[in-house]
């Protein structure tokens, strides 16, 4: 999927916001310490994956575009699995949602090398 680091990096800040809002208005009160704890993990890194995508979006004109790209997503995709999973286990209280959280720390992990292999190679012609 050809990805737009702004508007995904927009949209997940977005909902970053909403969420951690909602958690703090209507949740905090409603669930035990232990799940409002791993709840707000989930938002922090949603958070940084926020960040990370809109740096790409900004660095994107030093990247090779197809690695950008690549990259993106599996900062976006792994901020819906990592933090989603942890929001489930939160508000659910199911600790086998907690089984899914490491899929999403992989497509982190997966966006971090890549991102390192996508700096344009300078080449010279003499």
């Amino acid at each position: 999927m050809k990805s737009n680091p702004v508007k995904l990096g927009a949209l997940l800040g977005f909902f970053a916001v909403a969420i951690g809002a909602f958690g703090k208005h209507a949740l905090e009160s409603r669930i035990e310490s232990h799940y409002m704890a791993i709840y707000e993990i989930g938002v922090r890194y949603q958070f940084y994956a926020t960040l990370v995508i809109l740096a790409i979006a900004a660095l994107a004109p030093q990247l090779n575009p197809k690695r950008t790209n690549l990259c993106v997503n599996f900062f976006f995709y792994g901020s819906i699995i990592f933090s989603g999973s942890l929001y489930l286990l939160a508000i659910f209280q199911k600790d086998w949602f907690g089984a899914i959280t490491p899929l999403g720390g992989i497509c982190f992990l997966a966006g971090f090398a890549v991102l390192f292999f996508a700096p344009r190679t300078e080449t010279t012609a003499d």
